[in-house]
This record gives structure tokens, C-alpha cells and sequence, in this order.
């Protein structure tokens, strides 16, 4: 329990410094390119509509769209593809036999070794010596 809580502190740092700079790319590279297309200066000044004096600004929320997509994009492919490619690794050497030395003792491995433990003991059991 108490790695998956720091393995969350970490995300929750990482992401809140990385959307900085998704953010900047967002609003400094993406947006005024597709504000091309629009002929506006970025996405946040196209597509509004007004209706009765309110103004729909449809082009800020694509902008916010965007934004997530990259964010999760990044996320995705920089930090949950290779730690799951690690732990398919790790399962993968584990289900072969080979056994690292500095790998942590898994609850299955506490298991394995009590029930091994019970076997010899149930052995001995009745036998008169």
C-alpha cells in the first residue's frame, strides 16, 4: 500500500510540472497553427458565436480538448506504457524460474513458502519414532 501512495505523490508532481509545458506548447505552437486555419490568432479568438450577447467561444473549448489529448498522450506513452512493459518483464522472468535477488517478497512468494512448510510438517505427522 505504501508504494502505490508515493507512486501517486509522484504522478501528481510530475503531472502538475509537465502540464506547464503542455500547456505552453498548446498555447505557443498548436493553437496559433490551427488559428491559421480559421483566420484568427488562436484558437481562443475562432470559432465564436454570438447569440443574444452572450458569446460561445467554441474555439477555447477545442483549444482544452487539444490540450488534454496531448497531456494524455504524453502521460500515456512517457510513463504507463514502459512501467507496464516492466511489469510484464518482471512477471515474465518471474512465471520462468529466474529469480532476482533484489526483487521484493510478494505475498504470493510468503504463501508458496507456508504451504510448502505445511507439507513437510503434515509428513511427519502420526510418525512414531
Amino acid at each position: 500500500m505504501r508504494g502505490n501512495v508515493m507512486d501517486l505523490a509522484v504522478a501528481v508532481v510530475v503531472g502538475a510540472a509537465f502540464t506547464a509545458v503542455v500547456t505552453a506548447l498548446v498555447d505557443n505552437l498548436i493553437n496559433p497553427l490551427i488559428g491559421l486555419l480559421f483566420n484568427a490568432d488562436s484558437l481562443n479568438t475562432a470559432l465564436i458565436v454570438e447569440l443574444g450577447g452572450a458569446q460561445f467561444k467554441f474555439g477555447a473549448v477545442i483549444a482544452a480538448v487539444i490540450s488534454f489529448l496531448v497531456v494524455a498522450a504524453v502521460v500515456y506513452f512517457a510513463f504507463v506504457l514502459p512501467v507496464n512493459k516492466l511489469r510484464e518483464r518482471a512477471e515474465a522472468r518471474r512465471n520462468a524460474g529466474v529469480v532476482d535477488e533484489d526483487a521484493p517478497v510478494t505475498e504470493i512468494d510468503v504463501l508458496t513458502e507456508i504451504r510448502d512448510l505445511l507439507k513437510t510438517t503434515d509428513k511427519d505427522k502420526g510418525k512414531h519414532v
